[in-house]
């Protein structure tokens, strides 16, 4: 048996609940696959909503070895799956051999983007888009090429074999670096992904924990004493991808936390991000870089030193 998660970046990442299963024997010729997507935010991009058509593991050469393990029209907000997975395939059987790609046929799309204004703008495969929201008007086109036909081709490091057992494999759709403006003046767009896919045992998470040094006090702005609710973790993929989260005291013991789910195994940075008008220290100084290993979680502490009106 073998799951598929798809993570959103900023981290849109394919990764999953599933990653937590072990391995299993199946007991005869056919594993058995499911898909999950998740994904990561994309600046400067309020909405990115596909439709995926299929869904096929590719084995042999182009020409055969198509196993299709989904056929039937999904769309999904992919920046809705930050930090969270979405089911695309249960469970379809897969003879044992092996693969080489996985593909997403993907039928249509749209991104909405802000303006340097404050509004927004949709851009779409096309004006009458099913997946657009009601009455939304399309500034402009979003280009796929060739995903509605051969489909997204998400390569295995490795080939991925199927021999009757559970795999888990990790795919991370990276929003911010997925979408951009095409040059000169036709406005349009383009979808060309950054995809990672690799085959792990389990999915990683960083904690970031963050509480205030011994006699330090946060700035009062507007008659509000700040608290460390007001700061956000940043989180930052080796690709220069941030995401952020706000910082919470679930048990009110003075220690802040964040938590940053479903990541795949490489090199991360942590900062701490202020609320406008304030400059902020800590220890150790940021940012923080380090390593993350596949199954293994990893905590990360901040010690705020200083916090200062600017």
């Amino acid at each position: 048996m073998s799951f598929i998660g798809l993570r959103r970046s900023s981290f849109v990442s394919i990764a999953a609940i599933a990653l937590l299963l072990p391995l299993i024997g199946c007991g005869d010729d056919k594993g058995k696959v499911s898909v999950l997507l998740t994904d990561a935010p994309g600046d400067g991009i309020e909405k990115a909503v596909v439709t995926i058509s299929s869904v096929y593991l590719q084995g042999g050469d182009d020409k055969g070895g198509r196993v299709v393990l989904r056929d039937e029209p999904v769309t999904v907000s992919l920046l809705d799956l930050a930090n969270a997975t979405s089911e695309i395939v249960s469970e379809a059987e897969v003879p044992d051999g092996e693969y080489h790609q996985l593909r997403f046929v993907i039928t249509g799309g749209y991104l909405e983007t802000r303006n340097a204004d404050g509004t927004t703008s949709i851009f779409a495969t096309a004006n009458n888009y099913e997946g657009l929201p009601e009455g939304a008007v399309v500034a402009g086109q979003l280009h796929m090429p060739s995903y509605d036909s051969s489909g997204l081709k998400v390569k295995f490091d490795e080939k991925l074999t199927i021999e009757g057992t559970q795999k888990i494999l990790l795919v991370d759709f990276d929003v911010a670096q997925s979408f951009g403006k095409q040059a000169g003046g036709s406005g349009r767009w383009v979808m060309s992904p950054v995809i990672k896919a690799a085959e792990v045992t389990a999915s990683a998470s960083v904690n970031v924990e963050v509480k205030l040094g011994t006699g330090v006090t946060l700035p009062t702005i507007e008659g509000k004493a700040l608290t460390l609710a007001d700061f956000q973790a940043v989180l930052i993929n080796a690709e220069g991808t941030q995401e952020r989260l706000p910082l919470t005291d679930a048990n009110a013991d003075g220690t802040y936390e964040a938590s940053f789910k479903f990541l795949f195994p490489g090199s991360f940075q942590v900062e701490l991000a202020a609320p406008a008008g304030v400059t902020v220290t800590t220890t150790p100084g940021q940012p923080v870089t380090f390593k993350l290993e596949s199954g293994r979680d990893s905590t990360q502490s901040l010690v705020v030193s200083s916090a200062l009106l600017q």
